[in-house]
């Protein structure tokens, strides 16, 4: 629970940051994003490189349009041929530039979700072989909001930003190149209207950024805790708690709507600062740039267009339309970064998470040791274990498992085992008995390699357990444990996970083994009633009986049963034993179990306190002993 807490309160704080490295997170997810299409952004610049041509050559043709409408001592007659042409070239240079950007932008979607699928791919693929330990301190929220929240931001990125700001930056070449030409001056006025639009928009868009980074971080808390209200509901009605839980969600909200409230009134307020500043250019330059037209003043007037002409005022009057054109378009990019500024920072934030999970250290795949059925022998289990000549030698696999004063912490801080020692012989009844926190879980867990020990040793068979591999080492092994999880498909399906290619028929063997036969065929598709939620419409008893079935079918050599009958009533309990004791058969079998009439047919019984184990022997032996587990036995036959 704690690290849970850890994990989420971790999480949190990083949605409130942005990226540590932005330049070498965009540069690594452009790289990761392009790769594989160089071709298809080959075609989207130059899509993109149309669009932009377009837009400001067709508004050039304003000025010969303007020039050939004025009348004039120097142009007394109005060629209506000209300006019906010019008219065409600009319909014409117009719908290049549409097809350009739907053509850039429908590649850029299929870019961006290509990219996302192949993330989502990896991520989850990583996942699958990340250690125990991660999940531990990241919590399901967290995890859920890497392939939501996170991987919709850089959808936005990669199939709007990106292409918006290629867009801007040679939209904005281009302009800046045609005003230059037409006026150096009225260009030199924009530049100074420029740095100060600049200047706004970077004080305005750091607070913005600011305030969504913390609107992000109080939309995850908000979500975590409706999830955790929504799954603890029951808990909720059953302690009236529903009023507190109201309390604490307005708080939450009323931060949300705070931060939100905060964060937009920025963004909203940065588009009409840079629109009134365009506008305020728009009058100077419209201003000047009369005074220039009707002076004639050739410092302001450095013009190609003027000169390519032979001057005059119609040709002044054109040139000053097409640069107030110029003037609105040059504005426009600016406009766009601005925009987009906080979707990338965002983007990059959440591509950072991303980064980091798939960076993460995945779970080592353990040692070459593997294991084999019917190799050595017909029909029977053993290790393959290889040889400095090449060649394998089998070990029979017996079940015959040693720990070897194991000393073992979740964190090198706290230690949880202490110098533990014992052995379970093939075919043995081991159980485990202790108050909550003793170590029980965390012996089954070691054996398991979900985690490493710190100091000693843990042999199967002979073989150090890091010398066998993971998934050979976990086939081995069937678990059932408290709390049961079921997979969305039918009842058929989830018993079948045990083994996948296991046949019906040996899968409601099975289930008549765990007793679990008589309440599936009651069902209303009997096997093939579907289950979802998480088996929510089955009983906590029904669950475990079915996750009892899944270990059986697996055909495991090795059992461990984490408290895998304390949901079970007692009649149930006895037929799933008789049923059991048959499955048990030459298998070695790991028990925790908080009721001691389970365990009293054990082969040895571990009672442990603190981590250590302080009585071993069987039911009678320790009965004898009238130590801790003769106080237990005959105060109560519950731990708790």
């Amino acid at each position: 629970m704690s690290a849970g807490h850890m994990g989420g309160r971790s999480m949190a704080a990083s949605k409130g940051r942005g990226a540590k490295n932005p330049g070498k997170t965009l540069k690594r997810l452009l790289k990761y994003s392009f790769s594989r299409y160089k071709a298809a952004m080959a075609f989207v610049f130059v899509f993109v490189l149309l669009a932009s041509a377009a837009n400001v050559f067709a508004s050039s043709r304003l000025a010969v349009i303007i020039k050939e409408l004025i009348v004039s001592p120097e142009h007394p007659v109005i060629d209506a041929s000209v300006i019906w042409m010019n008219i065409i070239i600009m319909s014409v240079i117009y719908v290049v530039g549409v097809l350009s950007s739907f053509a850039y932008n429908i590649i850029m979607m299929y870019i961006a979700q290509g990219t996302l699928k192949k993330m989502r791919d990896e991520m989850f693929t990583k996942m699958q072989y990340l250690p125990l330990k991660y999940f531990d301190t990241h919590t399901h929220g967290d995890l859920m909001s890497l392939y939501t929240n996170d991987i919709d931001t850089m959808r936005q990125l990669l199939s709007q930003t990106i292409p918006q700001m290629i867009s801007a930056a040679l939209t904005f070449i281009f302009v800046f190149a045609f005003m230059v030409f037409y006026s150096f001056t009225l260009t030199l006025l924009i530049i100074a209207v420029l740095v100060f639009m600049i200047f706004i928009i970077k004080n305005i868009g750091k607070k913005s950024a600011k305030n969504f980074l913390a609107q992000q971080r109080a939309l995850g808390a908000l979500n975590g805790y409706v999830e955790e209200m929504t799954e603890g509901q029951k808990v909720v009605k059953v302690f009236c708690h529903e009023q507190k839980a109201k309390e604490n969600f307005k708080v939450l909200n009323d931060e949300l709507n705070v931060a939100s409230r905060d964060a937009n009134t920025y963004a909203f307020i940065l588009g009409p600062i840079n629109n009134n500043l365009g506008y305020l250019q728009y009058v100077l330059i419209a201003v000047v740039g009369f005074i220039l037209t009707v002076t004639g003043s050739e410092i302001g007037l450095l013009s190609g267009f003027v000169a390519m002409e032979g001057g005059g005022i119609a040709c002044c009057a054109g040139m000053l339309v097409s640069f107030l054109a110029f003037s609105r378009q040059f504005n426009n990019p600016i406009m766009q970064v601005s925009q987009q500024f906080n979707a990338i920072v965002m983007a990059l934030a959440g591509a950072e998470r991303i980064f980091e999970m798939v960076d993460t250290q995945p779970e080592d795949k353990g040692g070459d040791v593997t294991l084999v059925y019917g190799e050595h022998e017909k029909n029977k289990w053993a290790w393959k274990k290889p040889s400095a000549d090449g060649t394998f030698e089998y070990i029979p696999l017996m079940g015959d498992i040693r720990f070897k004063d194991v000393v073992f912490g979740y964190t090198d801080e706290k230690v949880i085992l202490k110098s533990i020692s014992l052995y379970a012989k093939p075919g043995q009844k081991i159980a485990f008995v202790g108050s909550t926190g003793a170590g029980k879980t965390t012996i089954t867990n070691l054996i398991n390699r979900f985690y490493d020990i710190q100091l000693g040793e843990i042999t199967y068979d002979g073989l150090d357990i890091k010398s066998i591999k993971k998934d050979d080492l976990r086939k081995s092994l069937g678990v059932v444990l408290q709390d049961t999880h079921l997979f969305t498909g039918t009842v058929m399906d989830n018993i079948r996970y045990g083994r996948l290619n296991a046949t019906d028929e040996e899968c409601v063997k099975a289930a008549k083994l765990a007793n679990a036969d008589f309440f599936i065929t009651h069902l209303p598709e009997g096997y093939n009633t579907v289950i979802t939620g998480d088996g929510a419409n089955l009983s906590q008893g029904q669950r475990q009986l079915l996750a009892i079935a899944r270990a059986m079918v697996s055909e495991c050599p090795v059992l461990i049963l984490d408290e895998a009958t304390s949901s079970i009533d007692t009649r149930t309990e006895k037929l799933i034993e008789q049923g059991m004791d048959k499955l048990m058969e030459g298998r070695t079998v790991f028990v925790i179990a908080h009721r001691l009439s389970t365990v009293r047919n054990s082969k040895a019984i571990m009672v442990l306190e603190h981590g250590e184990i302080i009585e071993r022997g069987d039911h009678e032996q320790l009965l004898e002993q009238k130590g801790k587990y003769y106080q237990l036995y005959t105060g109560a036959f519950e731990l708790d």
